[in-house]
């Protein structure tokens, strides 16, 4: 996904820094080019040498060493890089950035660059919230930087609260959408709900009715919008995916309380997006108690669910954008565009869910965006990819409604 991107990761002095390595990792999984800054302070917790092996590249560290090339060596790294990765980023560093100061490797190459630069701070929980570094945090946000917000939870100093450096596999994901919008803010001030996740109907204490979704496809929206500026209200039905950053995440087990949780947001949306399996069927009678197995056969009556996407077509606000899913196994654009008039959408998403390699829980998808005036077929991708080309369409009609 991130094949001919190049990312400069700075990694500064916090305990945090070991994670850094998954991180450069998984970036260089994903075919990025990476190369690694660290503070002196850095390599006190973790040897160059690692990240070395892993990037492929030399580690800089002393701006005064002597140089791998010819070239400037910050003012190289500075003009290479798509983005710039500083996790963690410490108090420390952040009050240099925030400031002005450049005095060494990694605050010199982060003031000589022009590309997108992303913060990751982690630290102390009084640290964090320490009101000159949250003054500094907004003072970056402001100017541009993005921040990955702290996670909340047990610190290595033994205290808890929000300063915990998040997921590796969030980070990456959270700076994979910001290269893929490459600087696109043309949702910012727009509210954005997304839906996501497959609804679970309960049979009894025990057991319950359910599909296949794995909520990959709506986490991906919700994690592209945000990166392009949107204010991302996320309602989830149960998955294994972690809550992508900066969006608000409501969630939910079955249809009845996502179609409550939709239409308390549903007037207040800009654009609306339901990427959710939501069942359209549930139990008539919930048994209070298990279900005994016998050797009779066991017969459950079902009750339809309130159609979600139907009723937000029929209260659709002025300039409100609202997209449709359509998961088919046959006959694909002829149920969409069907679904895309009785449900007043302006866009139907169509995807085929019976490869493999493109279905429920793959990573991948191929879909075709339908509109009442036209037709886009994307090719297999990554869903964050597929997110992306989603919320250009999205864009589009945005436009033409000024």
């Amino acid at each position: 996904m991130l094949k001919n991107k190049t990312i400069v990761v700075g990694i500064t002095g916090g305990i945090a820094a070991y994670k850094a390595v998954e991180i450069t990792s998984r970036l260089k999984k994903l075919g990025a080019e990476v190369h690694v800054i660290m503070t002196k302070s850095a390599t006190e917790f973790v040897k160059p040498l690692t990240f070395r092996a892993i990037s492929h590249n030399p580690v800089t560290v002393d701006m005064f060493a002597e140089p791998q090339t010819w070239d400037v060596e910050h003012i190289s790294l500075a003009k290479r890089a798509d983005l710039m990765l500083i996790a963690p980023a410490t108090a420390n560093l952040i009050g240099k950035i925030a400031n002005g100061i450049a005095d060494d490797m990694l605050s010199t190459t982060v003031m000589a660059t022009q590309a997108e630069v992303v913060l990751s701070p982690a630290m102390n929980v009084n640290m964090y919230q320490n009101p000159i570094v949250q003054e500094n945090l907004s003072y970056l946000e402001d100017k541009g930087y993005q921040i990955i917000e702290a996670d909340k939870g047990y610190l290595a100093c033994g205290d808890e609260g929000r300063g915990r450096f998040p997921k590796p596999e969030e980070i990456v994901k959270t700076c994979c959408a910001y290269l893929l919008t490459k600087n696109q803010v043309d949702l910012a001030g727009k509210k954005v709900l997304v839906t996501a996740g497959g609804t679970k109907e309960t049979i009894d204490p025990v057991r319950f009715l359910a599909n296949h979704s794995s909520g990959k496809m709506g986490y991906a929206l919700a994690r592209a919008a945000r990166a392009r500026g949107a204010d991302v209200t996320l309602i989830s039905a149960p998955t294994n995916l972690n809550q992508p950053k900066g969006t608000e995440l409501i969630e939910v087990t079955t249809a009845a309380e996502m179609y409550q949780e939709v239409m308390n947001y549903q007037s207040e949306e800009d654009i609306i997006i339901m990427a959710a399996a939501v069942a359209d069927y549930r139990i008539s009678e919930v048994a209070t108690n298990k279900i005994k197995k016998n050797d009779e056969k066991l017969e459950l009556k079902l009750e339809r669910t309130k159609d979600i996407l139907a009723k937000l077509g029929q209260l659709k606000q002025p300039k409100q954008v609202l997209v449709g899913f359509a998961a088919e196994t046959n006959n694909l654009l002829q149920y969409a565009k069907e679904k895309l008039e009785a449900k007043n959408a302006d866009l139907i998403v169509a995807n085929d869910i019976t490869g493999a390699d493109i279905g429920f829980g793959a990573s991948d998808n191929q879909v075709t965006i339908i509109s009442t005036k036209s037709k886009r077929k994307i090719p297999q991708a990554n869903k964050l990819k597929i997110a992306t080309q989603i919320l250009d369409e999205v864009s589009k009609l945005l436009e033409e409604e000024k």
